[in-house]
């Protein structure tokens, strides 16, 4: 890879990687903390018609990681983290560390 190449791009016909589910429980409560907050001070992340705190909204967030309703995920192509909802399906099914099956 060059300089001028930039660190998440892939060499030309590697294979792309998947996305990686980060179990809340392995992050330090700074990084859980700070995850959460990127993710709840992200433009279009409108909880509806009814206002809540910044507190509200981050302890609504770790509510519904430690119930497994949401997850981390890190995308290695992008380099970026999201907490994404997780179907109801997979949520009876999964293991309880949110680990991957």
């Amino acid at each position: 890879m060059n300089d001028e190449e930039s660190w998440n791009e892939r060499p030309s016909g590697a294979e792309p990687q998947e996305p990686v589910i980060i179990p809340h429980t392995e992050l330090s409560p700074e990084a859980l903390q700070g995850v959460i907050e990127s993710f709840v001070l992200r433009e279009g992340t409108e909880y509806g018609e009814k206002d809540f705190s910044l507190e509200q909204k981050l302890a609504h967030v770790l509510r519904q990681l430690e119930r497994r309703e949401a997850q981390i995920v890190f995308d290695p192509e992008s380099g970026s983290i999201n907490i994404v909802v997780v179907a109801a399906e997979l949520r009876r099914s999964g293991p309880a560390d949110g680990t991957n099956p």
